[in-house]
């Protein structure tokens, strides 16, 4: 059975357990005295449970040796128990009118310092703050980059699925025309592709023509493509809650010698990241190896990002691929390796697959031809 169609189970309660063991172990490793995680990607990751963004606190407490406790609001409290991991979660609910800061402060131990998850709101950590004059604190991401980079075979097995729609996203859009419609009416076919092969949110859909593809980040326009433009697509989103993220660079007509070098060095520059990639090499390794082959075809300067980013239940997270990430590659992690060349007020190409680490190298995701179609 094919990734696109497969029929993916739902993670289990043991699965949500192992999770919160792990980060555990981990703070416990790293000389914290915990974890402290509210609402957003980690402790979706951790727990199964998705709360509305509120001002009201909910928090997960892990502490090594304790079970772990959920803070939450006495009127989420009934959804928070049927998450699948509801069971595994002492449930200690608080009610408007009383100090919820005061209640976390009770569970969180001996002084100490704790690292809390990135998007935190500063309102809720100004207030354990008061409660708990005397516990530190470090951002999640600082003291544990890797919690959720290292992904389990179920986990692959979302992220295969969502980069196999992404491709088949791509292998249909290359059947429309480009010539005369907008960059937004492109954007707009390409959700809604991803929609169709099954994605359940779609997180971005940048098209760049012609000089809008120097631009990393373009916004889809009003500009009309052209005959002779370089057309930069990278389109991705969560299917199955996990993410995918892909670029490909097309040609409407034929390319000038030009264009077609610059892309075959953005093409090779792509293949030496992905043939970077193994188990005990640096982040950074990736990095370079892409670099290289730009810098030495005279356009390192206009190389101006990092070559990847992690990706899970979030589209860009740990571990980055830039000079300077010394973190070794493991077995499970997955990122994009997507080098690109800019040319300001002329044109841009980007290719971009994500690669899991495997055993003995890397495995890509992402299948379709690199090579720079030629659509009408």
């Amino acid at each position: 059975m094919s990734p696109l169609a497969a029929d993916l189970p739902p993670f289990t309660a043991d699965d949500y357990r192992a999770r919160m063991d792990r980060a555990a172990a981990a703070a416990a490793g790293a000389g914290l005295a915990g974890v402290l995680v509210s609402p957003g990607p980690d402790l979706l990751h951790l727990t199964g449970y998705e709360p509305p963004p509120t001002e009201r606190l909910t928090l997960l407490v892990l502490v090594p040796g304790r079970d772990p406790v959920l803070v939450v609001p006495a009127l989420e409290a009934p959804d928070a128990a049927k998450a699948t991991a509801g069971p595994l979660l002492t449930l200690r609910d608080w009610t408007d009118g009383r100090d919820p800061y005061a209640l976390t402060a009770e569970l969180l131990g001996a002084p100490g310092r704790f690292a809390v998850s990135d998007n935190t709101w500063a309102l809720h950590l100004l207030g354990l703050g008061r409660a708990r004059p005397d516990t530190g604190w470090t951002a999640l991401t600082d003291a544990l980059p890797m919690l959720r980079a290292v992904k389990d075979a179920r986990e692959l097995e979302r992220l295969a699925a969502a980069g196999a729609a992404a491709d088949a996203a791509y292998e249909e859009i290359l059947t429309v025309r480009f010539a005369g419609r907008r960059e937004t009416d492109l954007a707009a076919d390409l959700a809604g592709l991803l929609r169709r092969f099954g994605h359940s949110r779609v997180d971005f859909t940048i098209v760049g023509s012609g000089p809008n593809g120097a631009d990393p980040h373009h916004e889809a326009g009003d500009r009309v493509i052209r005959p002779g433009d370089t057309v930069v697509m990278d389109f991705g989103g969560l299917k199955d809650g996990y993410g995918s993220d892909t670029t490909r660079t097309v040609h409407v007509g034929e390319p000038t010698p030009a264009e077609q070098h610059v892309h075959d060095v953005v093409r090779e520059a792509q293949q030496a990241g992905y043939e970077a990639v193994r188990p005990g090499a640096a982040c950074q390794d990736v990095d370079r190896a892409a670099r290289e082959i730009i810098e030495e075809a005279g356009y390192g300067d206009l190389f101006i990002h990092r070559t990847g980013h992690g990706i899970g239940v979030t589209t860009h997270e740990p571990p980055y691929i830039v000079e300077g990430e010394e973190q070794p590659l493991v077995p499970g992690m997955c990122f994009s390796v997507e080098p690109g060349i800019y040319l300001p007020g002329r044109f841009g190409v980007r290719i971009e697959d994500i690669v899991a680490v495997t055993e003995d190298g890397g495995r890509r995701l992402n299948t379709t031809d690199r090579a720079m179609a030629v659509v009408e």
